[in-house]
């Protein structure tokens, strides 16, 4: 019968502090790499499918295709915290992803539907992303 001075048997379980800091190390120096190719991938990946969406309805027409162009991913590591931004700078993003309805600074009154496109995209590759990042802490990936 198990004891505190015969405890139960473990499957798997390290008996020694030297075998549970190797394994320990071997894995942290996997997962940043990991970590920063999931994250540039899935960063990309959304991008695309902004611009995907952004190419007709339900989400905005494209007239010229300067603001579907305008989307763009950066990835930045600061020590272990790797972080993806996917953005835009033009100015008419926000009105067309949410709608406007009321006056401009001109005093034009405008009822603009939203044509979302953004939020879709998130939607879309934030459960692949959650995934592979599962990959990567469990130790799935290559």
């Amino acid at each position: 019968m198990p004891s505190p001075s015969n405890p139960p048997s473990r499957a798997g379980a390290y008996s020694n502090a030297a075998q549970v800091a190797a394994a320990l190390q071997g894995r942290a120096e996997l997962v940043l790499p990991q970590t920063v190719s999931v994250v540039r991938h899935y960063t990309m990946l959304l991008e695309t499918q902004i611009k995907a969406n952004a190419s007709g309805r339900p989400g905005p027409n494209v007239i010229t295709g300067d603001y579907r162009r305008s989307w763009t991913h950066e990835v930045f590591m600061g020590g272990d915290v790797v972080t993806g931004v996917v953005g835009t700078n033009k100015p008419q993003a926000r009105r067309l992803e949410y709608g406007y309805i009321g006056p401009d600074s001109l005093g034009r009154i405008f009822d603009q539907p939203p044509y979302p496109h953004v939020g879709p995209a998130v939607e879309t590759v934030r459960p692949l992303f959650v995934d592979a990042l599962g990959q990567v802490a469990d130790g799935r990936l290559p």
